[in-house]
């Protein structure tokens, strides 16, 4: 069992009498408002499960997760709410060169609600402020163009095509159902493989009606209708500022040593990175 009130109270969201169209839009948004996408517990060394409650409770104490733990969670708050929830697996393309297809490294939810299906999906960094339909089209959400078409890839699936801007290409969902512990795999890789971009970089990304805020390492850039703004953070205050401030994020739980040595990797690693790029 989760805790659904409080869950609820950190989204800002009433208990409606039953599952609707309005409800269900009002708790992706606060979902994807208030509940950053963040991989920082790879970087502080603190494994973590995936399970649907250990993951809402890192939501209740001020977490996020990156989408194993975001929808899973969500899927088990609609689940509790009424809805008719299915999970999948999916894949994420970063670039054209990728292969597309639902290799299994997203977990991807639909809704059916009043006789129409719906792909929710709070765990794409940056991604949907909506949920979209189950229907081939054009869809704008503030400053972002996405677009819902059958997967070529996956027969019976669907296809999500991320904004130019955003940050991967696009994501294909299979259309059978799932449980949430056959990633579980998936999850020990992401989170514990030197070549896993999780490993590599720490990021927090958060999305709004207007943009999408995205940390990665010292870099924080925003995207919105006015184009892409960035700076890079040069010292730990304001680095830690940035999290709680931007990205909602307590780490009241992060000692003065952990929190000095999440730093000096994070700095390390950005310095190392531009000396690469400068030669």
């Amino acid at each position: 069992m989760i805790d659904v009130d409080g869950y609820l109270g950190v989204l800002g969201v009433a208990r409606s009498a039953g599952p609707t169209g309005e409800a269900l839009r009002a708790l992706h948004r606060a979902q994807v408002e208030r509940v950053s996408y963040e991989n920082l517990d790879i970087h502080l060394g603190r494994p973590t499960g995936i399970g649907a409650e250990e993951s809402v409770a890192r939501i209740l104490r001020g977490r996020g997760g990156y989408c194993f733990h975001l929808n899973g969670a969500f899927a088990a708050l609609l689940t509790a709410l009424g809805y008719d929830v299915t999970l999948h697996r999916a894949g994420v393309q970063g670039s054209p060169e990728d292969t597309a297809g639902a290799g299994g490294d997203h977990l991807a939810l639909t809704v059916r609600l009043d006789g129409e299906r719906w792909l929710v999906d709070t765990g794409l960094a940056g991604g949907m402020h909506d949920p979209l339909p189950l229907r081939e089209g054009s869809y704008t959400q503030g400053p972002f163009t996405y677009a819902m078409a059958p997967s070529a890839a996956e027969p019976g699936g669907w296809r999500f095509t991320h904004d130019p801007r955003g940050a991967f290409m696009a994501m294909d969902f299979a259309p059978e159902p799932v449980e949430l512990s056959s990633f579980a795999e998936e999850h020990v890789r992401l989170s514990t493989s030197p070549e896993s971009g999780f490993v590599r970089v720490l990021t927090a990304q958060r999305r709004d009606a207007t943009g999408v805020d995205v940390l990665r390492g010292c870099v924080l850039r925003r995207i919105d209708a006015d184009g892409t703004h960035e700076r890079i953070i040069d010292a730990a205050d304001d680095w830690y500022d940035v999290l709680a401030g931007v990205f909602r994020l307590d780490l009241n739980d992060v000692d003065a040593p952990a929190r000095a040595g999440l730093w000096h990797r994070v700095r390390t690693a950005h310095q190392e990175r531009e000396a690469a790029g400068s030669r």
